[in-house]
């Protein structure tokens, strides 16, 4: 008997019965769901458009979105104005444009636009 189980021969899944297939996915219990991913990218990229949108509109922003630098932020800072950004501490920002001022146009990892002050950045 052990001889039999020894020398079984092995067939791959794609040259299983239907039957089979059946059988074994009704016994694994939950289906993989493989575009599970891509939906959350969509949706990601979707949000950060209607950002960037309004973003471009309240800042009337028309140059072309170049980052150029990257900074943490050192200490968190809730936003006093719609136009300024929320930053926790240790959060990684993309910097967009420098303003006359002490402020800088700041993105974060959400896709989220605003000013942010200098001093609470740290562009290590």
């Amino acid at each position: 008997r052990e001889k039999d189980d020894k020398h079984k021969t092995w067939m791959p899944k794609f040259l299983m019965a239907k039957e089979d297939k059946d059988q074994r996915k009704s016994s694994g219990g939950t289906e993989r769901n493989i575009f599970k991913v891509k939906k959350s990218n969509a949706e990601k990229s979707k949000k950060m458009e209607k950002e960037e949108k309004f973003f471009r509109e309240t800042f009337m922003y028309d140059k072309e979105i170049n980052v150029i630098n990257t900074a943490t932020a050192e200490c968190s800072v809730p936003s006093k104005r719609r136009v300024d950004l929320p930053v926790t501490a240790g959060e990684r920002l993309d910097i967009i444009d420098v303003t006359e001022g002490n402020a800088v146009i700041c993105r974060n990892s959400e896709g989220r636009y605003g000013y942010v002050l200098v001093e609470h950045l740290n562009f290590r």
